[in-house]
């Protein structure tokens, strides 16, 4: 709520969520989008809180902001997080850790796509 006062108007704000009260209060209060997660266990922020597929569906049902899924999504699950609901997904460990990273991201989107 405070970013959104001090940011001017065509500035994107996200908000995180791991609870489906904490999504509709950053709805309420001007976020952009929502970034929801963890989905599954993720080596790039070991005390994530992992909530799952199922807690992105419930948000999914209830806020109208596009949602991004984070935490623990690899090409080989992008295309059901993004099923369960998500606009997108960020794969931090999924591209950075790979051998080739530009061929890591081309995968995810090629899996994204054929979902489409």
């Amino acid at each position: 709520k405070e970013a959104r006062k001090l940011l001017p108007m065509d500035k994107i704000v996200g908000s995180s969520a791991t609870t489906v009260d904490q999504a509709v209060a950053a709805q309420a209060e001007g976020a952009d989008y929502i970034a929801v997660g963890s989905i599954y266990p993720t080596t790039s922020k070991e005390a994530a809180k992992v909530v799952g597929l199922d807690r992105l569906r419930q948000v999914r049902e209830v806020v109208t902001l596009p949602l991004v899924a984070i935490g623990g999504i690899i090409r080989d699950n992008a295309a059901e997080v993004k099923a369960a609901g998500a606009d997108s997904v960020a794969v931090i460990s999924a591209v950075l850790q790979a051998d080739d990273p530009e061929e890591a991201a081309r995968q995810i989107v090629n899996r994204l796509e054929a979902q489409s």
